[in-house]
């Protein structure tokens, strides 16, 4: 057991309610994260303990804990909703990791808060499932993302369209401030409740800011900045958020909320895989734009702290705005110079780049064995239609290496190129498993392999065979 503490009780009380957590009847461990466990300094001892069954699940509260449901407002698919906040979630406190870094402890699925409205706030089982999946996939991808330190199989049923185990989540994260808890504090027209919360991220997430001058416009810059990076890594590697709401985006730059999130197979930027989405705004191709109006939101929300003259305010927050492109497309090309083993910058390079991209979606090549096999992984097989785009490559790279480089050059791109994804076939036999049949080996060998995405592997790195161009995945609320 660590100690908890809260700094969210320093915001003012609007940011919070307090509520415990309601317990369930006859909980179940269906994982524990032994390696994030080590990382936060937990015993796993304890982790495997009743007590530990008792807190995790909902049932009991840890001694010094004061849990509350966060408020924040986010704008869903385009429409503001001025108070959305916790509704099936509850943030137990904070805990320092032997490194120094705190991390939040949150139970999502723990029953209802003051923010549930008609919801019961509790989870399905398999959506807790997929975020602890896709947490380790990212994260082994070596991009910021919230993760599952345990999860409990609730023992109680939830109604969605039909009736569904109940599984509840403990997710870790630097923090759960989103861009709709800036929202939030807009909406109350309080300066010095805005002003609250901004001093509180910047403390928190961005301390290099605390005495500078001009803190509120390089807070935006940063979390701009995050994001343009965060996104960018997403693309890379063909993941696809599906729900990219402003209260699904965290201002400490970390991937949160993976519900009809999707590794994408073969490249197709319009790809959706949100059962929600049907119109295509969180596409993969999308996420660039989305991204970027999200952050709109935030400035607009931080405007009153850029600058006392209103006019000069309204400038320098467009001017952030359209500063993100640069940001992003800076971001998008370095990731894929190393991606193609490019180790110098050519005139031609962003063109060579783009032209690999259309022939992939001209052939419905699968996106993550493509760059596998240009890495020289003998197990992936480039397609046809890709050999004249690669003699271009080869031409381009010949002149910035010999033999021995080159082979280093391959090394280095297959420590870049993951051979295993959280592929949606694989995802959903592993959640089948899990909700069906309450045998949770099959997802406890998945994250194992997940956990190393640059081996090459007979069962995880294999395209499926059919075309999952209808496959759907669901919010799970």
């Amino acid at each position: 057991m660590l100690t908890l503490t809260n700094s969210y009780l320093q915001l003012p009380v609007l940011f919070y309610k307090r509520v415990d957590p309601t317990p369930v009847r006859a909980p179940a461990i269906a994982a524990i994260n032994e390696p994030l466990a080590t990382t936060l300094g937990y015993d796993h001892s304890y982790l495997q303990s009743p007590q530990a069954l008792d807190v995790f699940s909902g049932c009991a509260v840890q001694p010094g804990s004061e849990p509350v449901a966060l408020a924040y407002s986010g704008h869903q698919f385009g429409g503001f909703v001025p108070l959305l906040g916790d509704g099936r979630a509850v943030l137990l406190g904070e805990i320092q990791s032997p490194t120094g870094i705190s991390y939040d402890v949150q139970l999502k699925g723990s029953g209802k808060t003051p923010f549930s409205r008609r919801g019961d706030g509790r989870a399905a089982l398999g959506p807790m499932m997929r975020e602890y999946i896709i947490g380790e996939a990212l994260h082994a991808l070596g991009i910021p993302a919230t993760r599952t330190l345990v999860v409990v199989a609730s023992g109680e049923d939830v109604i969605r369209e039909r009736k569904l185990p109940g599984g509840i989540q403990t997710r870790i994260a630097l923090s759960h401030i989103r861009i709709g808890t800036f929202e939030y504090a807009s909406a109350s027209g309080d300066r010095a409740t805005l002003k609250a919360l901004a001093d509180y991220v910047i403390n928190r997430h961005y301390p290099e800011l605390i005495n500078h001058s001009d803190s509120y416009y390089e807070l935006a810059r940063a979390i701009f900045t995050r994001q343009a990076q965060l996104i960018a890594q997403w693309m890379h590697v063909g993941f696809i958020h599906g729900v990219m709401n402003t209260d699904n985006v965290a201002v400490s730059g970390e991937s949160i909320d993976f519900g009809p999130c999707a590794f994408m197979n073969r490249y197709d930027p319009d790809t959706v895989f949100s059962s929600i989405d049907q119109y295509g705004r969180y596409s993969y191709g999308a996420q660039p734009g989305i991204i970027q109006w999200n952050l709109a939101r935030l400035v607009e929300s931080l405007v009153p702290l850029l600058d006392l003259d209103g006019d000069r305010a309204l400038s320098r927050a467009q001017g952030l705005v359209d500063s993100f492109p640069q940001l992003f497309s800076d971001a998008w090309y370095q990731g894929m110079q190393r991606k193609l083993g490019l180790v110098t910058s050519e005139s031609g390079d962003a063109a060579l780049m783009r032209d690999l991209l259309e022939e992939m979606y001209r052939s419905k090549a699968d996106f993550t064995n493509t760059f596998r096999a240009l890495s020289g992984d003998t197990t992936c097989v480039l397609d046809e239609a890709l050999h004249t785009w690669r003699t271009a490559w080869e031409e381009r790279t010949a002149s910035q290496r010999n033999e021995r480089e080159r082979e280093e050059t391959l090394s280095s791109m297959r420590l870049i190129n993951p051979a295993v994804i959280a592929r949606n076939h694989l995802v959903e036999e592993a959640l089948t498993h899990g909700v069906e049949q309450h045998d949770f080996s099959v997802m406890k060998e998945l994250v194992a392999a997940l956990r190393n995405p640059y081996t090459s592997h007979s069962r995880y790195s294999l395209t499926p065979a059919e075309d999952d161009s209808g496959y759907r995945t669901f919010c799970g609320t």
